[in-house]
């Protein structure tokens, strides 16, 4: 039951690119991602699949997003 928990309260890397418009597809997001234009934290992240989670914060092409999951506890 823990993991899924888990897996409600995480977003993969390159479906929060496309949910918050940086990219408009799955494609665009692997190329960003993986050509090391996406900061996760501060950090460079090269892993498509990446689980964010709550208050996360993803850097691309100059801009800033803040994960924000809403959760129905």
């Amino acid at each position: 039951m823990e993991n899924q928990q888990d897996s409600l309260n995480t977003i993969k890397l390159d479906g929060f690119l496309k949910v918050v418009g940086a990219t408009s597809t799955g494609g665009q997001a692997k190329i960003l991602i993986q050509s090391g234009q996406v900061r996760v934290n501060g950090e460079l992240e090269t892993r498509r699949r990446r689980k964010l989670v709550d208050g996360d914060r993803v850097s691309v092409n100059g801009e800033i997003f803040r994960v924000h999951l809403d959760s129905d506890e």
